[in-house]
């Protein structure tokens, strides 16, 4: 049986993980079903579901801990992404302008995600304990999705302004928001797929932080 702090440190990695990949290839847009999007949908959502399962068993301050620590590690990141693109290449190196188009593009791309990873987390941490108050700690469900329901439309929008406005002569606030409604209709319907998983995650966390509990009042 993992302990708190074990599966604290599992959550960490993975939301870690999922907020550095989804920087370092979300460059790289797919269309699925007509609708245009970064392959970073694919793990992004991660980072909602471990926080507010987080959030429901050990609390918001746990949660925003788990932010901060990913939003160092990804400052991190970006700060060695940018020196590796600056260094001059070796003689026998003979990729260097592809690798600094792929990265080059990556440090726009994570410093938006970067300004709209903070504020719609912090947002969805704080909607999450909102939310948790006014049902008295019910209907976990309606909790998850409202909170990261608009998280989602505050990230999306942030994101997409500061790492595509006016980036091209028709990426204008108008094709901007052409963007933006699709890709958040798309983070809402993994939202809704994900309740299940919260309440999976949400079981987890509480078995071994009842365990504990229980250890802790025998001794």
């Amino acid at each position: 049986m993992r302990s708190k702090q074990q599966k604290l440190t599992i959550l960490l990695a993975i939301f870690t993980a999922a907020i550095i990949a989804a920087n370092l290839m979300g460059t790289k847009i797919v269309t699925i079903l007509g609708i245009s999007m970064s392959v970073a949908i694919f793990v992004f959502p991660l980072t909602f579901l471990i926080t507010d399962a987080v959030a429901e068993v050990y609390g918001h301050q746990q949660a925003k801990q788990m932010v901060h620590a990913a939003m160092v590690a990804l400052v991190i990141v970006m700060a060695v992404v940018a020196l590796a693109v600056a260094l001059p290449p070796a003689a026998r190196y003979e990729h260097n302008e592809s690798y600094r188009i792929v990265f080059g593009n990556s440090l726009r791309i994570m410093f938006a995600s970067l300004v709209a990873f903070i504020i719609s987390q912090r947002h969805d941490i704080w909607a999450f304990e909102f939310w948790k108050k006014q049902t008295k700690g019910k209907h976990l469900w309606l909790r998850n999705n409202l909170s990261t329901i608009v998280s989602q439309f505050l990230d999306t929008t942030l994101f997409m302004f500061l790492a595509f406005y006016h980036m091209a002569p028709k990426f204008g606030a108008a094709f901007v928001f052409s963007l933006i409604i699709p890709y958040w209709l798309v983070k809402v319907t993994f939202a809704l797929a994900d309740t299940p998983f919260v309440y999976a995650l949400v079981n987890w966390l509480k078995h071994g932080a009842e365990s504990e509990q229980n250890a802790s009042g025998e001794r």
